[in-house]
């Protein structure tokens, strides 16, 4: 198992942990459909009012799909099978208040998480980024969630850097994509706080609250994402050309490639 789900039935609130820290917890096709799994599991568990989804071993909440998955794609430029998208817990129909408490790094498909929280809470050595264009690779579903959380210039910096750059947990706290910040270690007891005092509240009248601040920008949303799987079946490189550019990075990484952190 690449979860691991921890319930609390005297506070109603599950902490739900990615656990592939030699990883960085990168999602591979077994922990996406755990991910989905779990999210189903918490709508039918009424002892679950509140959940908080982070990553373990200090290193990364999640820096997307694992390298190593292969997953064929059909040939029509209006379609894309991505194991990611279903790996949120909007995505799975969940109404629950959803906490993300972020150490480490975050990038590239952490973002389909981290779009369909409520809010953050991060660490100070939190870093978020979104490697896709460095690989040649269109970032559109990640960049979709993250346009709707923070400021346009933002997002599309950080979507066209790449991995030159990396937005600082102080920066992301300055723009409002985090909520609060912690010292290091400190993210997930601040998170279960929150999603504590959250779950004590009338569940009938939180879940409405969570569905209402949603609906103010589902719209935007649903057609921004009707418009991602041909941007990405026309924008991406074949997956050989992917791979040299992957290649090529590693092999200039170092000192001198580090990336800036602002």
């Amino acid at each position: 198992m690449s979860l691991r789900v921890e319930r609390d039935k005297a506070t109603g609130v599950a902490v739900l942990t990615l656990d592939r820290p030699d990883r960085h917890n990168a999602v591979d096709l077994p922990m996406a459909a755990e991910l989905t799994a779990a999210w189903q599991e918490f709508r039918h568990d009424d002892t679950v009012r509140a959940v908080v989804v982070t990553g373990a071993g200090g290193k990364a909440f999640c820096t997307g799909i694992d390298r190593s998955v292969h997953v064929p794609q059909p040939s029509s430029p209006y379609t894309i099978d991505d194991p990611l998208i279903a790996i949120g817990p909007k995505a799975n129909d969940l109404w629950k208040p959803v906490v993300a408490a972020v150490n480490g790094m975050a990038c590239g498909g952490a973002f389909y998480l981290l779009g369909e929280a409520e809010f953050l809470i991060a660490s100070e050595n939190a870093a978020f980024f979104d490697p896709h264009t460095d690989y040649g690779m269109v970032s559109a579903y990640e960049s979709i969630g993250m346009a709707m959380r923070m400021p346009y210039g933002e997002a599309a910096r950080m979507s066209l850097m790449g991995t030159a750059e990396r937005l600082s947990a102080r920066r992301a706290h300055e723009i409002g994509l985090v909520s609060e910040l912690t010292p290091p270690g400190g993210e997930l007891a601040a998170a279960v706080h929150c999603a504590e005092v959250i779950a004590g509240y009338p569940t009938e009248a939180v879940q409405g609250t969570v569905r209402a601040l949603w609906s103010a920008r589902e719209a935007a949303r649903t057609q921004a994402l009707a418009h991602a799987p041909h941007l990405i079946a026309l924008g991406n490189l074949p997956p050989e050309r992917q791979a040299e550019l992957f290649a090529a990075r590693k092999d200039r990484s170092g000192p001198a490639a580090a990336p800036r952190i602002r």
